[in-house]
């Protein structure tokens, strides 16, 4: 069934279906499910960074009025750790922690739902109030009365990692949670480093970020009034994984639990976990047989959200004298804060530090280290920014010792297109790729030979120009997704995804997939999402997966839905199935013109008579999608700075970003996803930095303190797009949601570099604040 016959939505510009109802006020959040008669909680959070608690009273808490409850960590026991970030598939926590020889196995601890004992980051909950009004709930909190024994602490990434360090948990001997690596073997790395003419070694740094939703932490859980069963809202990227862990934690048959999120306000990763708040309120609404929810407030969210980043790497960088690399090693620490299930964005810093680039010796060193801060976990990229910050400075770092054009330097080391499937180094099997016509692409836009000529000139004054380029790899959609579509009555058709969404607009996505693959009017498609109690288990939205697992899987299920339909066409029409086709709308006898019978018949026919003999009624199919590997986008993003010498301050002039998403669906969402995707790497590069202090105060807890990224502080961005298609999935497609924040901020930084090089600046990590640049440049004239 070739394309010509499917329809004519793939590869078309559409708005989002979504946005009248989300605009005008008509999204249904976690927070408007809640029942009238909702209770309201307040958490009360440790003040340090590490103590023990002498003694926790709560009696005059309980006392107050209005107060229904007071919860302790006794209260909230649960049969086992909970996951709060399953893998996707079978294995994927084995596979991605292959422990290096000598070294403990994952040393996980799982974050209680209330802490009884001791505490280990600034915010972690240690009771909860339930009372009749926000207000109130709040007021109690500060009665609750705690004896602390404040311990020392260690906030660093780098300190926590060194023997001797305060332990964040004390059973533990250090604070170095695994030790993984993946790639050439260390000899043959060394020997190739030992036979290059240049090598050059550098520490990056990555700076810890927060992800800052729209929408604060919020969830609501109310109970059945006839049964045991529990009902939870909240914001999350997975009401699946939410009914999984809330059923385990109240020892509840996960039929017992229906996990509801129509809308929720942003995620980029950080909506993934199961926050321990979560699962506090719905035992309390459990116990107490009457709803609660908790809406956390901006302060608080920046507290307890998962925060992201936080990574050092030791790298080093081995050429010949024409540059072309003989082996790149990194030793990379990556901060967990205070509690980990799970090895972090570990395995994506492990696949993605190989990049574009076809080098012989690769290796990675991974260590994971708990910190005395919130616990780190996945934010827009998760280990792939970190990578590709890291190959991306070494290769301009390269350049500039070699005294190599940047681009040049990238042309000599890209993966030949006739190199695919391409297997690296690190482990993964790249499917498809051509990435030097990116690199062309952004250069002539971004005019770097004029560029070069204004930065000759010098004719810019107390203000430096600078340019800059990263080139990057993606890998998209690992796991697997559901996918159900069904033809009612009228021809009008109801299809459900195990994916969702947080502002991706997947319900115009995935209806123009559904319609292209039927043949039928795009506004008969309805999408709906988010409930588990509505379609088959899926595994909600992360990886950029969404178009290609969630698409592919509705693509095999409107596929079965054609077929059987085929089949009812052909018997009304009197025809062989192998002689119809679906044209335009209807069923065609080929090769004999007038033979033809239109959908709305064929789905009347499916549930009336009509039917072949021996065909059930209905016409519906659902679907499960996985594929063997991931398929890899890619791309370059190239930018142009003026930094002002006086200051410090930067200024992104220009940014122009090639991308490579395969087959392109929506072409008008795919560029609001590459927008904000830029903007967010832009404010990572820049202003973004989420502070701690050596004790573990955190110094970043209001947006006051942490900056964003404004519009008035951004370039218009020139994006395109070319398109090599991936031989593994039906659509073609490869994952795009996460480039920006890949891609911009080496960029970024490489511009700043090269416009401050004539100065005597020759690193220098983000963000670049006007104080850090300002700094480096006193350090580079050695004032």
């Amino acid at each position: 069934m070739g394309m010509a016959e499917m329809g004519r939505e793939i590869g078309r510009d559409r708005r989002r279906v979504e946005d009248r109802r989300l605009i005008t006020g008509a999204g249904r959040y976690p927070d408007d499910l809640a029942p009238r008669d909702t209770l309201h909680v307040a958490f009360v959070r440790s003040p340090f960074a590490h103590a023990t608690i002498r003694a926790l009273g709560v009696d005059r808490a309980r006392r107050a009025p209005g107060v229904v409850a007071v919860y302790v960590a006794p209260d909230f026991a649960t049969p086992g750790p909970i996951a709060v970030a399953a893998p996707s598939r079978p294995g994927a926590i084995r596979e991605s922690l292959q422990t290096a020889p000598g070294e403990p196995g994952f040393r996980g601890r799982a974050q209680p739902t209330l802490t009884g004992d001791t505490v280990r980051f600034v915010g972690e909950p240690v009771a909860m109030v339930v009372a009749e009004s926000a207000g109130t709930a709040v007021d109690a909190g500060a009665l609750v009365e705690i004896d602390w024994d404040p311990l020392p602490a260690v906030a660093d990434l780098i300190d926590a990692a060194e023997p001797g360090a305060p332990s964040v948990h004390a059973e533990l001997i250090g604070n170095v949670a695994f030790t993984t690596r993946a790639g050439t073997a260390d000899a043959e790395v060394d020997r190739l480093i030992a036979s290059a003419r240049h090598v050059v070694r550098r520490r990056l740094r990555v700076n810890r970020l927060a992800g800052v939703p729209i929408q604060p932490l919020t969830v609501a859980a109310w109970p059945d009034r006839e049964s045991e069963a529990l009902t939870i809202s909240c914001t999350t990227q997975s009401p699946w994984r939410i009914r999984a862990a809330v059923a385990k934690a109240l020892d509840l048959p996960e039929t017992a639990v229906r996990a509801l999120a129509p809308d929720v306000g942003g995620g980029f990763g950080t909506r993934g976990a199961v926050a321990v708040e979560y699962l506090a309120v719905a035992a309390a609404a459990h116990r107490l047989h009457r709803p609660v929810r908790w809406v956390a407030t901006r302060s608080e969210d920046l507290l307890a959200s998962r925060a992201a980043r936080d990574v050092v790497a030791d790298a080093e960088i081995a050429s010949d004298d024409e540059g072309r690399i003989l082996a790149l090693r990194a030793r990379v620490l990556l901060a967990l804060g205070a509690y980990a299930e799970v090895p972090g964005p570990g395995r994506r810093i492990l696949q993605c530090t190989n990049g574009p680039y076809d080098i012989p010796g690769v290796a990675v060193e991974l260590k994971g280290v708990f910190t005395h801060t919130t616990p780190t976990g996945a934010y827009r990229g998760a280990g792939r920014p970190e990578a590709s910050y890291f190959h991306e400075r070494m290769i301009d770092a390269l350049a500039q010792e070699l005294g190599l054009d940047p681009l040049e330097i990238r042309r000599r080391n890209f993966i030949s297109p006739d190199r695919f499937p391409y297997q690296t180094a690190l482990g993964p099997l790249y499917d498809s790729g051509n990435y030097a016509p990116a690199l062309e692409k952004v250069a002539a836009a971004i005019d770097y030979a004029g560029i070069r000529q204004r930065q000759a000139a010098g004719a810019n004054g107390r203000r430096a120009i600078g340019v800059g380029f990263a080139s990057y790899v993606e890998p998209t959609a690992n796991g697997y997704e559901s996918g159900y579509v069904r033809v009612e009555q009228s021809a009008r058709v109801t299809c459900f995804s195990g994916s969702h969404p947080q502002g991706q607009g997947h319900a115009t996505t995935f209806g123009q997939i559904v319609a292209d693959r039927l043949g039928i009017p795009f506004v008969w498609v309805t999408v709906r999402q988010g409930d588990t109690a509505a379609g088959p288990p899926g595994t909600g939205t992360g990886g950029s997966k969404s178009t290609t697992l969630g698409g592919g899987a509705l693509v095999q299920a409107a596929d079965r839905v054609h077929e059987k339909a085929r089949q009812i066409a052909a018997h009304l029409l009197e025809a062989a199935v192998a002689d119809v086709q679906l044209r335009e709308g209807k069923f065609v006898v080929v090769g004999a013109p007038g033979r033809e019978v239109a959908w709305t018949r064929v789905a009347a026919a499916a549930y009336g008579s009509g039917l072949p003999p021996g065909m059930e009624p209905g016409l519906e199919a659902t679907a499960f999608f996985h594929m063997a590997d991931q398929p890899w986008s890619f791309g370059t993003c190239g930018v142009q700075v003026l930094v002002d010498l006086d200051s410090g301050e930067v200024a992104v002039e220009r940014l122009v970003s090639v991308d490579d998403c395969g087959t392109i669906v929506n072409p008008l969402l795919l560029l609001g996803q590459s927008h904000g995707g830029l903007v967010q790497g832009i404010g990572a590069a820049l202003a973004e930095w989420s502070q701690f202090s050596a004790e573990g105060q955190p110094l970043s807890g209001t947006l006051m303190d942490y900056a964003m990224p404004r519009a008035g502080g951004l370039p218009w961005f020139d994006v395109s797009y070319t398109s090599t298609p991936s031989p593994w999935n039906p659509l073609g497609t490869k994952g795009h949601g996460e480039s920006g924040t890949i891609a911009a901020p080496p960029a970024v930084v490489n511009a700043v570099l090269d416009a401050l090089r004539p100065y005597g600046v020759r690193a220098i990590d983000p963000p670049l604040t006007p104080e850090r640049v300002w700094q480096a440049l006193r350090l580079a004239r050695g004032a």
